[in-house]
């Protein structure tokens, strides 16, 4: 059994999901085979920009005095400027939106979004402080200062005391999480908030950010608090004597040393942790060439922070699409990036798939950015990338966008296994979607028809023959929002997620542009180059008349196919142990007259029947992964065919101190044959075709 999750702002929407895991272990605790065995960490354990900022105040503080010294800040200045070193101790809470922007280039603040970066984290100690706040309540306050001993403003005092109060709700819980982590294998991997927003979303903000002297520290302090709190435990082998983690370690310990004044010691750890030279007469950060995109420049040693796991079973490929991003050469800085390198897909994915050979272990691949999204998300960021406001909803951070980056990486996990299972998180809200994949190989038809006939039907059979992932995702562990409770509900079931075909070519085919009206057929030939990957689908609102995409030649069939498909969300039960847990029996005012009378209004959202959706999870929530048939080289039709489960933990709004389980189930093996393609040879007998 695996658990899973991402995205745990302390100050975000609902409960904190992450303190389940203790529940699951203490209630299997004497039972190893049924208890969680591992965990995954997939993203945002640390929100570096979106702060609260009464906890800033607490950060900032812990930070200067956990290190022992206070962190000058970089900036942009004129040499004769009588200007005092800028400390992270200047820069008040809720008070560092105009640096965060102006001075270190970040983006979180950018549409009108100024309080996402109020009280972003600057230096390295408060960086250190966030993490040990975040997974432990040994440092905590409880004695935050009142927002009227600090503000005049009444909306300024609110706004604090709201913060006050969302902290103390995260607090309470907070010893379930630190016992939780210390009863069960942690692995972990970054995603943008553990630096801040957007983080090398694409190349445009690596020369907004890298270029300025604040920006680039700071990315830099997050990394190397990255290294010391998350790599250590993922790739301890890094660490050891000779190899660059411990190199890391030790020229750290030099910086922090001299109190941050080492400029040496500071450009060898923006080194190891992988940031790229800046450009001496631009400031700017270097690229290089890969295939067709540019990378940043990183050091040969620099970290590796991929990794991957095994055991007896299963193998886990847990991928960094963060730091080996490619940035096409020939589009704008703003274009969406293939999420790896093509130098990335074959050291993250070929290579150690390749190193093992058994079928029967199961593979899971952790992606922090999801490769299937509802409908919605991808309208509003084709939208936002049309009018070039990449950052409103972080267009191009995930696969949806960038379909040749998802064709490269399909063909990179299917070209060693047949079934995958991929873990994400990131959208707030969870989920599970099955996607089958046909490699169709028609480039190859002349070697088919040359052999028997006996053959030609197995190879046939070989090529239609699916292969299968299944994508679970769980967020968030708390930053639930209003929008991802709406998606939850049966309004969702107004506009359900379809089923997705996609097909593809490894070379330029020539294609044919089909109408079928009232029993008659023409087509036109497609001005080259026709793009080489499409979505099959009918024209909408019209059933007499569908456009669609055909070939007059055989060879020009595609050479991959794949259709996505969403798995139900089945009703939410409750485990034995979930009823009125003590830790959800926050004490609450006593309701009276108006509130009163909202409260009871509420049971018209809260009630079961409106949350029981039919897709997705939108509460705060934990997954927990397992498989049924664990031989997975068991042939097709099966009595027990390989099936993955995911069951998401969540608290429901009609029972706000018990926790339910919502189960998710993908078959992990193939079941279907691809939907044919187009060949217009086959309508010349319906009528005679024109061409036009």
């Amino acid at each position: 059994k695996l658990v899973h999750g991402s995205c745990r702002k302390p100050h975000g929407g609902g409960v904190d999901a992450a303190a389940i895991i203790d529940d699951l272990l203490a209630n299997s605790a004497s039972q190893p085979q049924t208890r969680p065995h591992q965990l995954f960490l997939t993203g945002d354990q640390i929100y570096g920009d979106d702060v609260a900022d009464p906890w800033l105040f607490a950060l900032t503080d812990a930070g200067d005095t956990l290190l022992g010294w206070e962190e000058e800040l970089p900036i942009e200045r004129n040499p004769s400027d009588a200007i005092p070193p800028l400390k992270a101790k200047h820069l008040a809470p809720g008070q560092r939106s105009n640096v965060a922007e102006n001075l270190a280039g970040f983006t979180a603040g950018l549409s009108h979004k100024a309080d996402h970066t109020s009280s972003h984290l600057f230096s390295f100690g408060e960086y250190c402080s966030a993490y040990l706040f975040i997974w432990s309540p040994t440092l905590w306050t409880d004695r935050f200062p009142a927002g009227k001993d600090l503000y005049r403003d009444a909306k300024q005092i609110r706004v604090w005391d709201q913060a006050v109060r969302d902290l103390r709700y995260f607090f309470h819980s907070l010893w379930k999480v630190r016992r939780a982590l210390a009863n069960i294998s942690t692995y972990m991997i970054f995603d943008d908030h553990d630096v801040s927003d957007d983080w090398y979303l694409n190349q445009a903000w690596c020369v907004r950010v890298l270029g300025k002297p604040l920006g680039r520290r700071v990315v830099q302090n997050a990394l190397l608090a990255y290294a010391l709190f998350q790599a250590w435990g993922n790739v301890p082998e890094q660490f050891e004597a000779h190899k660059t983690g411990k190199r890391l370690l030790q020229i750290a310990q030099t910086w922090s040393g001299t109190g941050g004044q080492d400029q040496v010691a500071e450009r060898l750890i923006a080194r190891w942790v992988g940031l790229p030279d800046s450009d001496p007469e631009t400031g700017l950060p270097k690229f290089r060439q890969d295939q067709n995109t540019w990378v940043l420049d990183r050091h040969p040693d620099a970290m590796q922070w991929h990794y991957t796991i095994q055991s007896s079973c299963h193998e886990v490929v847990v991928l960094d699409t963060r730091t080996w991003r490619g940035y096409p050469i020939d589009e704008q800085h703003i274009a969406p990036p293939m999420l790896l390198s093509p130098t990335a897909f074959d050291r993250q994915i070929r290579e150690p798939l390749q190193r093992t050979t058994a079928q029967a272990l199961q593979t899971l691949v952790i992606a922090p950015t999801n490769l299937i999204h509802l409908r919605l998300i991808d309208w509003a960021q084709e939208w936002s990338l049309k009018r070039g406001k990449v950052f409103d909803h972080d267009v191009g951070d995930a696969w949806n966008l960038n379909k040749e980056a998802l064709a490269e990486l399909l063909a990179a996990l299917f070209e060693n296994r047949d079934r995958v299972v991929v873990l994400s998180g990131d959208i707030h809200y969870g989920f599970a979607a099955r996607l089958n994949y046909w490699k169709l190989n028609h480039w190859k038809q002349s070697q088919i028809r040359s052999a028997t006939a006996q053959e030609s039907q197995a190879a046939e059979e070989t090529k239609r023959q699916a292969q299968v992932l299944v994508q679970l995702t769980s967020s968030a562990f708390k930053n639930a929002e209003l929008k991802t409770r709406i998606v939850q509900t049966k309004l969702k079931s107004l506009l359900p997620e379809p089923p997705q075909e996609w097909v593809g070519w490894n070379q330029t085919p020539e294609l044919w542009k089909m109408q079928a009206l009232l029993g008659s057929v023409r087509w036109r030939k497609l001005p080259p180059p026709p793009p080489l990957i499409r979505q099959m689908k009918p024209t909408p609102g019209n059933r007499s008349l569908t456009w669609t995409v055909g070939v007059r030649e055989p060879q020009f069939l595609p050479d991959w196919q794949y259709r996505i498909e969403w798995v139900k969300r089945q009703p939410a039960q409750t485990p034995v142990w979930g009823k009125k847990l003590a830790w959800l029996q926050v004490d609450n005012p006593q309701r009276q007259g108006w509130q009163q009378l909202l409260y009871f209004l509420s049971w018209l959202w809260r009630n079961r029947w409106l949350q029981e959706g039919p897709e997705v999870v939108g509460y705060s929530n934990l997954g927990m992964v397992q498989f049924r048939g664990c031989n997975l080289a068991e042939p097709s039709g099966s009595i027990n065919p390989p099936t993955v489960f995911q069951d998401l933990y969540w608290c429901p709004p009609w029972q706000p101190t018990s926790i339910v389980t919502s189960r998710f189930d993908g078959q992990l093996q193939p079941a279907e044959a691809a939907t044919p393609f187009p060949l217009l040879t086959q309508f010349s007998e319906v009528k005679r075709p024109h061409r036009s």
